[in-house]
């Protein structure tokens, strides 16, 4: 079978469970990337199926319908937070809200381009202000401590592909992922700049992620405890719950996994104070 970079592929050793976007071919050899989850993944030509159009279809449709619930549940979430915000803000009287909010600033570093797209739409929708930035998981070390005094983020959620292989050692192993140790690394780097958890929160990992060593290394969130895929959209639900929830309260890890796609087998971390600030009066 011929295949060509960006086709859609699944692997008929794992029963077509993924579907695949074809990143690099060489030899014999494919390089693929999760289309809907942040898994990176080797296979053969041979192993490979191209994906009949109607399958693709009814993929795409399944998937939707879990991100529009997953949104719908946030957008549920939003509202209850925001009639609360309105009644402390005006001492529960009866009168009409007239408030402003300090909204939090992110900085989302994404190994996918395509991701990085899909996540901004949704920041967007939801109404995060966001810088985003395409980096390879390898540069992001490198690249942060600027991006940090540059950006001044409240939020940094550092992501893109990741993947275990038992070939290269247990999953007690960092060495046995494909980019742990560089996400690792990112995250020692921009708490060298700022040390505090609750000045700025931090989210990382992909796929099947080394979570002990990104949560030891100064994350707040990361993935995966069971070494799970994730949802390429799950770091941006994380990001939003912490970002609209008040400086004053504080995000139990369960609040904060509760609207995403993948949830706790996926995602993990420590209790974060909320980043949202009100005030008033507003002045037009």
């Amino acid at each position: 079978m011929n295949v060509s970079k960006g086709e859609l592929v699944t692997r008929s050793s794992y029963n077509h469970d993924i579907l695949f976007r074809v990143i690099n071919i060489q030899d014999d050899t494919v390089l693929l990337h999760g289309e809907d989850i942040r898994l990176e993944a080797d296979a053969t030509i041979d192993d490979l199926v191209k994906v009949p159009e109607r399958d693709l279809e009814n993929r795409r449709k399944k998937l939707k319908e879990k991100e529009d619930y997953s949104f719908r549940l946030f957008r549920q979430d939003y509202q209850l937070m925001k009639e609360r915000r309105e009644y402390e803000s005006t001492s529960g009287y009866q009168q009409p809200s007239n408030y402003f909010q300090i909204p939090a600033r992110v900085l989302h570093l994404d190994g996918d381009r395509l991701y990085l797209k899909k996540c901004i739409d949704l920041y967007q929708r939801i109404g995060l202000q966001v810088h985003g930035v395409h980096l390879n998981e390898k540069e992001m070390a490198t690249e942060i401590e600027s991006l940090v005094r540059k950006i001044q983020p409240d939020i940094i959620v550092i992501t893109g592909h990741d993947a275990f292989s038992r070939t290269k050692g247990d999953k007690s192993d960092i060495r046995a992922y494909r980019h742990s140790k560089y996400f690792v690394e990112t995250v020692r780097e921009a708490r060298k700049v700022v040390p505090n958890l609750d000045q700025l929160v931090i989210f990382a990992g992909a796929c099947q992620s080394h979570f002990e060593s990104l949560i030891r290394a100064g994350a707040n969130f990361a993935s995966s405890p069971s070494r799970i895929n994730i949802h390429a959209l799950d770091p941006v639900y994380i990001a939003a719950k912490i970002a609209y929830t008040p400086f004053m309260d504080k995000v139990g890890v369960y609040d904060a996994l509760r609207n995403t796609l993948t949830g706790d087998k996926g995602l993990g971390g420590v209790e974060t104070k909320g980043l949202l600030r009100t005030g008033m009066p507003y002045i037009e």
